[in-house]
């Protein structure tokens, strides 16, 4: 039995959602002048609702160099659809099979990027719910660390706060979350944003309820 069966939370997540859409499923037969790419929300079923962060590997070739971020990546013309990009990319940086043991739950709005120093991506957000036995391991190169994050800390007292950072057009001034040592901030920062708007504030006990 899948967690969607057995964690009444994630039943109220997946209703706050956006359904996936034929689109999601089918090839992708569009041309557009932006790249598409993908990334999965991955939250885990336990006592605490988690969601699983990566922090990527430091790489001169990489414009999210050591960045946290969800895990996900490019659509690649072998794949069959976005939320086939999410899955192969998360299995692949993470371990975590979201073909085998991920319930889709929905997708959050789409994100694109701005600023001209960036590749033009226009990026889905698919969320998975997974078992609360789930562990994610570091299983690419591209992978620094792995994180699993209560999604009531973004919430906490301190965790919203901002963070500077160096352009080449200088200093600018972000929102983020500051977790794991790490500050969350850019399109990750807007990805959990929208995830927190849609997503009440529940713990267990306060379930039997619903």
């Amino acid at each position: 039995m899948g967690p969607l069966a057995t964690d009444p939370r994630l039943h109220i997540l997946g209703e706050a959602l956006a359904p996936a859409t034929r689109e999601d499923l089918a090839p992708l037969g569009h041309v557009s002048d932006s790249l598409d790419a993908a990334v999965s929300v991955v939250v885990r079923a336990r006592a605490d609702l988690d969601f699983l962060l990566i922090k990527r590997a430091h790489s001169e070739l990489d414009p999210w160099s050591g960045h946290m971020a969800l895990p996900g990546g490019r659509w690649d013309p072998t794949d069959t659809s976005l939320i086939h990009t999410a899955r192969r990319e998360t299995l692949e940086e993470t371990g975590v099979d979201l073909q085998r043991i991920g319930s889709p739950l929905g997708r959050l709005d789409d994100v694109a990027t701005t600023s001209p120093l960036l590749p033009k991506l226009r990026i889905a957000a698919f969320v998975f719910g997974v078992p609360g036995d789930v562990e994610a391991t570091v299983a690419s190169d591209e992978v620094e660390q792995v994180h699993w994050v209560p999604l009531d800390t973004l919430r906490a007292p301190g965790t919203g706060t901002s963070v500077e950072m160096t352009l080449p057009g200088g200093q600018r001034v972000f929102p983020s979350y500051h977790v794991a040592g790490e500050h969350v901030w850019g399109l990750t920062h807007r990805i959990l944003t929208h995830l927190l708007e849609l997503y009440p504030e529940l713990r267990l006990d306060q379930l039997r309820h619903i």
